[in-house]
């Protein structure tokens, strides 16, 4: 084998081996299955167009034997009448019919057995369609088994497509999900040390004034609640005033 004939060997066996990875059992089953019956339906309408020609055949020699009797009515007439030359006549017609009556005969004989044998071939066809679709039907039952237990036996083992990708997804999900918690960790130990503050908590001046604020307004109740306390303890020390003079005037 030359260098070019062994190059040309190495390339179709793996434009093969693509192709054959590449297709579909089920679409090859159903397309061959397809082919089969389209095969099956070429032989029915060859079947059914060669009936037709013979039918057609068969109602020419119909015809052509009816011509004959005439002609025979038609010699014996002539004779009758004493006119010779018109059944001599007669005669040669109905001799040249019956040369077309049988040429005729071997077409019709002949469509009948090429009628007999297309009628064999589609009874053989129809059996292979048959047989072939409930093989067909089988193996893309068997292939649909193989496909759910592959499928089946990659997720135990993890070593197919599918779940190579779900395993990734987990992984990433993880590795986000430990980075947010280290986030979290960091915050807290952070705050706990006071490195970040309360962004909440007021500055140091604005406590300040707030306490002077505070203090003021507790220094001005105080201040309303001693003047109102103030004014009722000189109203009642004057009423116990006026009470103990109006007691010294009796007396007297």
């Amino acid at each position: 084998m030359g260098l070019l004939s062994r190059l040309s060997y190495v390339v179709r066996s793996k434009l093969n081996a693509v192709v054959s990875r590449s297709e579909d059992p089920q679409e090859s089953l159903d397309y061959s299955y397809e082919r089969l019956k389209d095969q099956l339906r070429e032989v029915e309408r060859g079947l059914a167009d060669l009936t037709a020609q013979k039918k057609r055949l068969e109602k020419q020699r119909e015809r052509l034997a009816r011509n004959v009797e005439k002609h025979n009515e038609q010699a014996r007439e002539a004779m009758r009448q004493d006119r010779e030359d018109l059944a001599r006549r007669a005669l040669e017609k109905k001799n040249r019919k019956l040369d077309q009556i049988d040429d005729l005969d071997e077409q019709i004989a002949d469509l009948e057995a090429s009628q007999r044998d297309l009628e064999e071939k589609k009874r053989d066809l129809e059996g292979r369609v048959e047989e072939f679709r409930t093989k067909k039907e089988t193996m893309k039952a068997r292939h649909r088994a193989a496909e759910a237990q592959k499928t089946a036996s990659e997720a135990v083992t993890g070593v197919g497509e599918g779940t190579r990708e779900i395993d990734e997804a987990v992984e990433r999900a993880e590795e986000r999900t430990e980075e947010l918690e280290a986030r979290a960790e960091a915050l807290d130990e952070l705050e706990e040390r006071g490195a970040l503050g309360d962004p909440l908590a007021e500055d140091d001046v604005e406590a300040e004034l707030g306490e002077v604020r505070r203090e003021r307004e507790v220094e001005t109740e105080l201040e309303t609640l001693r003047e109102e306390y103030g004014t009722e303890r000189e109203v009642e020390g004057g009423d116990a005033d006026d009470e103990s003079a109006a007691g010294s005037d009796d007396r007297t």
